[in-house]
């Protein structure tokens, strides 16, 4: 079983190695089990598509994000548009994620 992960979908990340180090983007998907994400704009991969009989997929050569390990992204904070590492809070039995540059609750 995966450990529960500190960067959700719709965070704000910036990536800090690989080809696409310093730029940030939006998270559009988290694979818990492997451990990584798909950040809008960023590790684009070219793949080869056949044009499927029937479908509106006209096939050719598609370029989409690749994934990247959990650990080459930091959130940024929304405060202060400035990378942080993520805290966990626990209150009244709830689980909350917060910033470790502000203090602040992140959700």
């Amino acid at each position: 079983m995966a450990s529960r992960l500190k960067i959700r979908r719709d965070d704000q990340v910036l990536v800090i190695s690989g080809k696409d180090r310093g730029k940030t983007g939006r998270v559009l998907e988290v694979d818990p089990k492997k451990e990584r994400v798909l950040v809008e704009g960023l590790n684009i991969v070219k793949r080869h598509q056949r044009p499927r009989p029937g479908s509106t997929d006209p096939g050719g050569v598609i370029e989409k994000p690749g994934p990247i390990h959990i650990s080459n992204v930091m959130l940024i904070d929304p405060s202060d548009s400035k990378p942080t590492k993520v805290g966990i809070v626990r209150e009244d039995g709830k689980r909350f994620r917060v910033a470790k540059r502000t203090g602040k609750r992140l959700d």
